[in-house]
């Protein structure tokens, strides 16, 4: 399909640049099925889901993968993509033609990494010096990995390390946040749970190709960066059970969508998944795993605006977010929400 027929226009004032406080009280978009749409806010999830259905969770945790450094006198930034192993990470390189393979950038705080390989997307393979892991030396030099169109108006924060980061975070790895989830309070799962609605999670570790734009013309060109996933037996065994007795599975964000529809085959039972999954969802894609999606507002001629449409149709999303944005919904990351139930 092109590109171009996943575009909109929207106002640059309508991009969130800090989250709702408390967390739950952001808006929320009710898509359903041929229904008109409906202003709700995530305290709502409860009274809008049926006792029997089962929320979906990313329990990855977003790491300080944003480094700033010099290779030599020239300046450099990485961004950590994908974990290779206990000392190398896959990153793409902001001033990459001041690195030759063999070099070392010197990122601050005695954190120094070797450029190994360079990829054919242009990446690089960073092996990181010393014997402290690679964790701590990030916790040292490293900052909250903002999307662009945050960082590009604003400086990351301390306040950004407990804000772009969700309740459920627990396995380290991410370089940018399941934001869907960042809506969520103990407040709101203890309404969940009172109203019968059971909650799952799962990891799939989100890497900085989220945040890399779609530059091909049709979406058969585009290829999407893999990411390493895992969903556990119990998991797995848990959530068909669910399905077999009339629950919906409600995947909390475009990332748990992405590894449930993974490991999901069109038997429609969900398998245990351990591995890489570059998995591209355009409309005309059959879903084997959800029932339904939360998910906050994406990006034009985004990957996951694609998904979204997928899931719902192009003509209805395009609808609905023109929709939000008459309505002055907030936009990404920090934004507000929708819930789409085909």
């Amino acid at each position: 399909m092109r590109v171009d027929l996943f575009d909109f226009e929207l106002p640059n004032e309508r991009i969130a640049l800090r989250p709702a406080r408390p967390r739950d009280a952001a808006r929320m978009l009710l898509v359903r099925g041929g229904e008109p749409l409906a202003d709700r806010h995530v305290r709502d999830l409860p009274d809008l889901l049926q006792p029997g259905d089962v929320l979906v969770f990313n329990d990855t945790r977003v790491i300080p993968a944003q480094l700033e450094g010099r290779r030599g006198e020239a300046k450099i930034g990485a961004t950590l993509h994908k974990r290779v192993d206990l000392r190398r990470w896959q990153a793409f390189i902001r001033n990459a033609k001041r690195l030759r393979l063999g070099e070392v950038a010197e990122f601050g705080g005695g954190v120094t990494a070797v450029a190994e390989e360079r990829l054919a997307d242009g990446s690089f393979i960073l092996f990181f010096e010393g014997e402290e892991p690679v964790e701590v030396l990030l916790e040292r030099a490293g900052t909250m990995p903002l999307p662009p169109y945050i960082a590009g108006k604003r400086e990351t924060d301390a306040q950004d390390r407990e804000d772009y980061q969700t309740m459920f975070a627990k396995e380290d790895g991410a370089v940018a946040a399941p934001t869907a989830a960042l809506h969520f309070t103990d407040r709101l799962m203890a309404s969940l749970a009172e109203r019968g609605i059971a909650t799952e999670t799962l990891t799939l570790h989100v890497g900085a190709g989220t945040f890399l734009p779609v530059k091909a013309d049709d979406t058969d060109d585009h290829q999407m960066h893999s990411e390493w996933g895992r969903i556990e037996q119990d998991t797995a065994d848990r959530l068909n059970a669910a399905r077999a007795k009339g629950g919906r599975i409600i995947a909390v964000g475009t990332t748990s969508l992405r590894l449930l529809e993974s490991a999901t085959g069109a038997d429609k039972v969900i398998r245990p998944f351990a591995g890489d999954t570059d998995i591209f969802i355009t409309p005309g894609y059959t879903f084997n795993a959800i029932d339904g999606l939360m998910t906050n507002f994406h990006l034009p001629k985004s990957t996951l605006f694609m998904l979204v449409s997928a899931l719902m149709g192009r003509e209805r999303m395009q609808q609905a977010y023109a929709h939000a944005i008459a309505e002055e919904y907030r936009f990404y990351s920090y934004g507000d929400s929708s819930l789409l139930l085909p």
